[in-house]
């Protein structure tokens, strides 16, 4: 799968979901902006979540009573229509992909298609990374975890019970130990540490934004994607994933 392959799916999917559930007829507007830190996660323990650093923004689209939401590093406001959205380039315009895929995820919630949509807030991240050790445990007993996506309450509970790797794209992040664990960069360290050295993949569904989704897609090894932005991707392309304590 390709970049431009992925998005253009993404795009199909709710082009079909608008006329299956003719949803151009409803009086309906999307609306999405960016949400502040504290909007997006409440208040939290751990200080070096990349929101916080104002590295990321978490983009909400609202589709009637549903809201879908994602990750990205190019937010934008947007008032208009589904049709708006479908005439939109995601595959050339980064803009658009966040709007694409937290416009899906609202979709697929109206829709009944989708849970766990929004992100968990406050305390629920450390219950969350909890949640993620027990699953590990009892799914895979006690496999070399990769995770892609530097998550501060994911990455200190992980690395007490498993061998674990950490990369991420922020220069901000990558070199530095967290936890005990030492940031590798996302892209030098891809191979060795995705394709070789893990058991499982735990990755972030904010790949989505970024176009770097795909590099965890048929990989010959188990993924699972954690958090809000990959619920309506996961669920188009049969995707496992686990987010337990988003709403």
């Amino acid at each position: 799968m390709t970049a431009q392959n992925l998005y253009r799916r993404l795009k199909q999917e709710l082009d079909r979901l608008v006329r299956l559930h003719h949803l151009n007829e409803r009086p309906i507007a999307l609306k999405s902006r960016g949400l502040s830190p504290e909007e997006a996660i409440g208040r939290t323990a751990r200080k070096d979540y990349p929101i916080l650093a104002g590295k990321e923004i978490m983009l909400q689209a609202q589709f009637g009573p549903a809201v879908g939401q994602a990750f990205t590093d190019a937010p934008s406001d947007f008032n208009g229509t589904l049709e708006d959205v479908l005439a939109m380039d995601p595959e050339n315009d980064p803009y658009s992909r966040g709007l694409l895929v937290a416009t899906l995820n609202a979709v697929m919630r109206f829709t009944g298609d989708v849970e766990h949509t929004a992100h968990c807030r406050n305390d629920d991240l450390e219950r969350c990374a909890e949640a993620h050790a027990a699953h590990i445990r009892e799914t895979f007993g006690a496999p070399r975890v990769t995770l892609v996506g530097y998550q501060p309450a994911l990455t200190a509970r992980l690395s007490r019970e498993f061998p674990l790797r950490v990369l991420d794209m922020n220069p901000q992040f990558v070199g530095s130990e967290r936890s005990g664990v030492t940031i590798e960069h996302g892209e030098s360290h891809y191979r060795d540490a995705v394709l070789e050295w893990p058991d499982l993949v735990l990755c972030t569904g904010s790949t989505l934004c970024n176009g770097t989704f795909v590099n965890f897609v048929d990989i010959g090894r188990p993924v699972i994607f954690f958090g809000v932005s990959g619920a309506a991707a996961a669920r188009v392309f049969g995707l496992s994933r686990f987010c337990p304590m988003a709403s």
